[in-house]
């Protein structure tokens, strides 16, 4: 028997000739990808609907035990931006925002580093051991993983052209990303996961936005791939179609006219600065589809948008 007389059958694995050749053939289609990667660091921003979804959050661990069984280097950043809100609702403090950013006091800050640092946190380390794999949460102020600093940010009013500083709180940016803690992880073949808090110069807690602080990551630790999982396909066109690649230099074209908007632009800046920090790809991928971590780094197709550096 090919099978150890002690395993049981997957009740989900192909049950005929035709189903076991196509499985192969994508195994076969996916060698190549998988020796690309293999020894590489691969950074992936984990949040939206995926992972409020249960049955996608199991999809997602077993991608991320994969990625590591076949050599790769995973490492998650997850965001919780519902969640957050929602339990402030729960307690009754009020929130915010200021150009899509939350406005956050001590008191915010308090619940939100509770449920980044705890419970989301948890549950993904959670996904991915009972995988099968071996996951470790930590937040950005363990080990010093993260050095903050306080966002700045100013707007210009549109009546006298005066620009002000915007207060937001302990809302930060990383200023220094501490790699040799993740090379730890690295060698001990642990999955780290990483809530998006940081440590400021005082000990101040800094909440920080998830894609910001796995762009950071990705260029500290110069991986391979930064892959942001969203809500949507990837980068569109004018015409609502699907690009699959960019170059920085036509990404930046796509903001300046207009074909980048909105909230996709702080995606996109993040991918730039990140590729321009030495990462070889960012990407910008639909995380509701399923597998879609490996669809993006085992196949020929890819999943979503990839920005590379200029020629």
């Amino acid at each position: 028997m090919a099978k150890d007389d002690n395993e049981t059958r997957d009740v989900d694995a192909p049950v005929g000739p035709a189903d076991w050749l196509s499985q192969a053939a994508v195994l076969s289609e996916a060698l190549p990808f998988m020796r690309r990667y293999a020894g590489e660091t691969v950074v992936i921003k984990y949040g939206g609907h995926a992972m409020g979804d249960a049955e996608m959050a199991k999809l997602f661990a077993r991608d991320i035990v994969l990625l590591r069984q076949v050599g790769g280097n995973p490492v998650v950043v997850h965001g919780g931006g519902p969640q957050i809100g929602a339990m402030l609702e729960r307690l009754k403090i009020e929130s915010t925002f200021i150009d899509g950013l939350r406005v956050t006091d001590e008191e915010t800050v308090n619940v939100v580093e509770m449920v980044l640092s705890g419970a989301i946190n948890k549950n993904i380390v959670a996904g991915i051991n009972s995988a099968g794999g071996l996951a470790v949460g930590l937040s950005g102020k363990d080990g010093n993983l993260i050095r903050a600093e306080k966002l700045r940010r100013t707007k210009k009013d549109p009546e006298s052209n005066i620009e002000r500083i915007l207060d937001l709180g302990l809302v930060g940016e990383p200023d220094e990303i501490n790699p040799h803690v993740l090379e730890a992880f690295e060698e001990s073949d642990i999955t780290p996961v990483i809530a998006p808090i940081g440590a400021g110069p005082n000990g101040e807690t800094f909440n920080i936005n998830a894609d910001t602080v796995a762009g950071a990551i990705a260029g500290a630790t110069q991986a391979k791939r930064l892959i942001m999982l969203t809500d949507v396909t990837g980068v569109l066109d004018a015409d609502g179609n699907l690009i699959e690649e960019l170059r920085v230099a036509e990404a930046r074209r796509a903001i300046g006219d207009g074909t980048i908007s909105g909230g996709m632009i702080p995606k996109v800046e993040t991918c730039i600065d990140a590729v321009m920090g030495g990462v070889a790809g960012a990407v910008i991928c639909d995380g509701r589809v399923p597998h879609a971590v490996l669809l993006e780094l085992f196949t020929e197709h890819g999943a979503g948008t990839i920005i590379l550096p200029d020629l």
